[in-house]
């Protein structure tokens, strides 16, 4: 491979970074950028590495969150914590419905929806919601503050939102902080349980995509993936930084106008090709 395919799968890596964890969707960029920049690989190689280059992103919230998400202790202190472990069965419970749903339909749900109309479609609702949510919440005080008030039948609800993320432009940082925001957690609170369910969903999605791939990767293909997860971690933890900075002081319409506009662009690119 030559320096620009190098630069490519350097791209591809900041956009996951940035995308993954800002409720803006990660498909719905890198289907813009895959028209505009393409990589010169199979097409099933570009499918597994545009979902096992989120390995990198899951490694940058287990490195900022390692002590929330660490369940054990000191000796002193009994080697457990309970509050963890609490969180990490929430996280469990959260889980299910994507589980459910999402391993026996994956292949039937990436052929009826993968495709430009979906993501724009999906881009400009949510985006929409967003607005709105927050017009709502304008003049309301969220309930749920911390994970400790977050009940299990709370944690289930705000997994079924993540299921709607199957759809390719929903994003699924933006469908779990949206059923969480409904439920009336804070925008902190929401974000942080987002990154949290992130970590069983897309460490399962990209063994899944890995074990239909096969494992005979070639060098260069394993470069691919080190490089591109690599260059995810670096630029995700400096994302979920902005976004846990950014949201102390606002909220998240700007990135409902943020989808609103992207998804316009996508729809009247795609329709000046055809």
């Amino acid at each position: 491979m030559n320096v620009i395919e190098w630069l490519k799968v350097i791209l591809l890596g900041i956009i996951e970074g940035i995308t993954e964890w800002l409720p803006i969707s990660s498909t719905g960029h890198m289907i813009l950028v895959n028209e505009l920049v393409q990589l010169h690989v199979s097409d099933e190689f570009m499918e597994m590495f545009l979902v096992v280059i989120q390995l990198g992103a899951i490694l940058a919230v287990v490195t900022l969150y390692f002590s929330k998400l660490w369940p054990f202790t000191t000796p002193e202190k009994g080697w457990i914590k309970k509050e963890t472990w609490s969180l990490w069965f929430k996280v469990l419970v959260a889980v299910m419905p994507a589980a459910i749903i999402g391993i026996p339909f994956d292949d039937k749900i990436d052929a009826l929806f993968y495709n430009y109309q979906t993501v724009a479609i999906t881009l400009i609702v949510y985006g929409v919601l967003f607005i709105i949510l927050e017009n709502r919440n304008r003049d309301r005080r969220p309930t749920v503050k911390s994970f400790q008030q977050l009940t299990y039948p709370m944690a289930f609800f705000i997994g079924a939102f993540q299921v709607l993320a199957l759809i390719p432009g929903t994003s699924r940082s933006g469908a779990t902080i949206l059923g969480a925001m409904l439920l009336g957690t804070s925008r902190f609170v929401a974000a942080e349980f987002s990154f949290f369910l992130a970590i069983p969903v897309m460490f399962g999605a990209s063994l899944l995509k890995i074990v239909k791939f096969g494992f005979a990767f070639t060098g260069t293909e394993i470069t691919i993936l080190l490089v591109g997860m690599a260059v995810a971690f670096v630029v995700s933890v400096l994302a979920i930084r902005f976004l846990m900075s950014y949201i102390k002081k606002r909220d998240f319409k700007a990135f409902g106008w943020y989808r609103i506009v992207l998804g316009i662009l996508v729809l009247a690119y795609f329709l000046v090709l055809e």
